[in-house]
């Protein structure tokens, strides 16, 4: 029976692999000339994660689809910016590097080689499944992820932080509760609204027009939260502005719809995983043929030595 002491680490693989795509030189290449920069680097991270954090429990977190339909039927702004080729069957495709997109399945490939469990889950984002995990945790959750979205799911109480890269994965920020309200004056479950109301042009988000971070940020502590301060709207007493309530009354689509965009699901139907960070590899052959091929030398025997030690 697992303990409800064990340490779980759910990792935002994209998140991670663009930033190792773009902090690892183009010149790091398999023997056949084909670029590993964001494989490798990948891999050096997780090494530096296992070794400083020492989780029981770890999960790779994929977007099975990056730009949910059901998202988009409610913000239809959500991430079209992104978009690089639109198709009629399936998820739309995301604009990213040329020799990034090809080094994805090899990711995919040494991660289950290795044995670290790999969750995707069709019609949700990595941001939706780490949610999920989350809240069905028994003890404490580190989640790695250069997404300030997630910081909504911090919660001290539950011992649930998000560990934020500045530089590579050796300088991470610490975000807990106590940080959050130090930086943006809201607690995780606040800063769903925050960012809400504040608007995203990364994700295609609007928010308010002229509400923005502090604002936001005075507005959920006079009124509490979203639903507070649409109430304080209708109320002639609240002390809104003139113009705050008038853009806010102009705004009640965006804001009748957008929780449910800018909230992470909690409710994924995930697999049954084990998520115990292995010791030695899954399928040692498969692993072998994928470093010979691939060239994954130093990286891949780096974390070989952190998972069984």
């Amino acid at each position: 029976m697992r303990g409800v002491t064990r340490r779980l680490m759910l990792l935002d693989t994209a998140s991670l692999y663009f930033r190792a795509y773009f902090g690892v030189p183009d010149s790091v290449k398999a023997p056949d000339g084909t670029p590993v920069n964001a494989v490798r680097g990948l891999l050096d991270f997780i090494d530096r994660l296992v070794k400083d954090h020492r989780p029981d429990d770890l999960v790779a977190c994929m977007d099975a689809d990056w730009r949910p339909q059901w998202r988009v039927d409610l913000i239809p702004s959500y991430k079209a910016h992104r978009v690089a080729v639109e198709t009629e069957t399936g998820p739309d495709q995301e604009e990213v590097p040329d020799t990034l997109s090809p080094q994805v399945p090899v990711i995919e490939d040494v991660l289950d080689a290795l044995g670290i469990a790999r969750v995707g889950v069709e019609g949700y984002e990595a941001d939706d499944v780490i949610g999920t995990f989350a809240g069905r945790a028994t003890g404490p959750v580190d989640i790695v992820t250069g997404d300030r979205d997630l910081y909504q799911l911090v919660d001290d109480e539950r011992g649930v932080r998000v560990l934020y890269p500045l530089k590579g994965v050796g300088t991470l920020q610490l975000t807990d509760e106590t940080w959050l309200r130090e930086k943006y004056g809201v607690d995780g479950s606040g800063y769903a609204d925050l960012a809400l109301l504040r608007g995203d042009p990364s994700d295609g988000l609007p928010g308010v027009p002229g509400i923005g971070e502090k604002t936001a940020a005075k507005l959920l502590d006079a009124f509490g939260d979203l639903a507070g301060i649409m109430s304080a709207v209708d109320d002639p007493k609240s002390g809104l502005t003139p113009s705050q309530r008038r853009r806010l009354d102009e705004s009640r689509p965006y804001v009748a719809l957008a929780p449910e965009v800018v909230r992470v699901a909690g409710d994924v139907p995930l697999p049954d995983v084990d998520p115990a960070l292995p010791h030695s590899p899954r399928d040692p052959a498969a692993l072998d043929a994928l470093a010979a091929r691939w060239g994954l030398g130093g990286s891949l025997q780096r974390l070989l030595t952190t998972l069984g030690s």
